[in-house]
């Protein structure tokens, strides 16, 4: 079965409205077990993220680790997922963005599969660290996909169905990673993982066809820029450890100079590198759109937000609240589930009538609900916490859809893959920043003495004000 790549590449010119209409539909119609094909995949990598998530404070215990720590158990596996989404998105252009959505899968249930069988901390460090490298796959060429083959009429509701799975997996995730962490052990949660791999692997082969730009360019991976990959991920890498430096190099988080030296001339070699190359791994005219540029940095204070939620959250409840892993994931269901109301709905609105007005009120309403975890004393009943959590993913799903489609739609097409995967890189760079940020300020807190409520209250300001350049950018955003 053929999938269009747009409705404007098979509907002429004279066709009536009537006609168009039923074209859509039907394009449409043949696309939909498509997206459902590449909804499995994003499914198995959000119930990845949140059971780890849940198990988290217990992993901490177990291995007697400080808040930073415990932070790059997560960054282990954020660090080479944001790396490695460019690269994919570029190397889905040249080879076939199907074929490397397979080879991403794989490589992250090899990662789970070592991830499941650690036994030390190290080798669960590697585990996380591989899974990421696959799972950078995932979030770009699924974009791609959709972006490619879905007329701009529709294409936002496709990404908000597409994106609808990550909180239903998000329902499901608490539950069964609690229930795992408090009956079986925090490893087991990575069980269920492995077998929505190979589900992952049999979806997208059924479900997705090959398309039009499947076919291998010949010489393709002789004549990538490298050098740009290279000088690309070290800039994100040394990012990174200057922001929660001290499991790195022993100094202070905020404090090594030396790091932020090194990713300071690293990014100005990548710039000047790719503005010297003939056929660059990032060609710089992409951020020429300032549509795309306000979109990402929008995309990214949105995951810096909710790593309030994948984070902190699950440490909060039960350093604050003493809750056990099963009752932690009971938390993060309700949230899952208001994300959930919105998802959809979202892409809805931006398709009728723009983006800027999803974005700024969904940001808005991050903005106050950070306010409102910042106030609200340690003593507070558990349902204000739950009506604090329902408030936040109401509004975060409402921004979603609209960004990924401000985002791509003025994109050529044979710069999507690309597009799309820097796309992502810095919308799950806000998530890399937020975790380690969190983690920094979280440990900062504690060791000035303040009482652990105040530690966490401390965080919840900081991205308060984060969340709040969150709505400013979003009035930019074209209607």
């Amino acid at each position: 079965m053929k999938y269009p790549d747009a409705i404007s590449q098979t509907t002429k010119p004279q066709e009536t409205g009537q006609t168009t209409a039923k074209a859509s539909e039907a394009i449409t119609g043949a696309a939909r077990p498509m997206v459902i094909g590449l909804m499995v995949p994003i499914g198995m990598m959000i119930l990845n993220m949140v059971m780890f998530n849940v198990a988290l404070p217990t992993i901490r215990d177990d291995f007697l680790i400080p808040a930073d720590m415990a932070a790059w158990l997560v960054t282990a596996y954020i660090l080479p997922f944001v790396m490695m989404m460019p690269l994919y998105g570029r190397l889905g252009d040249g080879l076939g963005k199907r074929r490397l959505l397979l080879i991403g899968i794989s490589i992250f249930g090899v990662g789970t599969v070592i991830a499941l069988l650690a036994t030390d901390l190290r080798l669960l460090l590697l585990g996380r660290v591989i899974q990421g490298m696959g799972a950078g796959a995932i979030n770009p060429l699924s974009m791609a996909i959709i972006s490619e083959r879905f007329p701009a009429t529709e294409r936002g509701q496709a990404l908000g169905t597409w994106n609808s799975i990550g909180p239903v997996a998000g329902i499901v995730a608490p539950l069964l990673g609690g229930f795992l962490t408090d009956t079986l052990g925090w490893r087991t949660i990575f069980g269920p993982v492995v077998l929505l791999v190979v589900a992952a692997i049999l979806a997208v082969a059924v479900l997705v066809p090959p398309g039009e730009r499947s076919f291998i360019q010949p010489g393709f991976l002789r004549t990538l820029d490298w050098g740009g990959v290279a000088l690309l991920g070290v800039t994100i890498t040394m990012l990174l450890f200057y922001v929660s430096s001290r499991p790195i190099t022993g100094v202070e988080a905020l404090q090594d100079w030396r790091l932020l030296l090194l990713m300071l001339l690293f990014f100005t070699g990548f710039v000047y590198w790719e503005k010297r190359r003939p056929n660059p791994f990032i060609s710089l005219e992409i951020f020429g759109s300032r549509e795309f540029n306000r979109a990402s940095l929008g995309a990214g204070i949105r995951m810096f937000t909710m790593t309030s939620i994948g984070f902190l959250t699950p440490l909060y409840l039960a350093d604050v609240h003493a809750l056990s892993a099963a009752a932690i994931g009971v938390m993060i269901m309700i949230h899952a589930g208001a994300l959930f109301v919105t998802m959809r709905w979202g892409g809805q609105l931006a398709d009728r009538w723009g983006s800027r007005r999803p974005v700024v009120a969904g940001a808005s309403i991050q903005t106050g609900g950070m306010v409102y975890f910042a106030l609200l004393p340690g003593s507070a009943w558990l349902g204000w916490v739950a009506a604090g959590l329902i408030v936040h993913g109401l509004a975060a799903g409402l921004s979603l859809a609209a960004l990924h489609r401000s985002a791509m739609g003025r994109i050529a097409p044979e710069r999507i893959g690309v597009a799309a995967g820097l796309y992502s890189m810095f919308r799950f760079g806000g998530t890399a920043l937020g975790t380690a940020l969190g983690g920094v300020i979280l440990q900062y807190g504690l060791d000035q003495s303040l009482l652990t409520v105040q530690a966490y209250q401390l965080v919840f300001w900081f991205i308060a004000g984060v969340a709040l350049l969150g709505v400013i950018n979003g009035w930019g955003l074209q209607e």
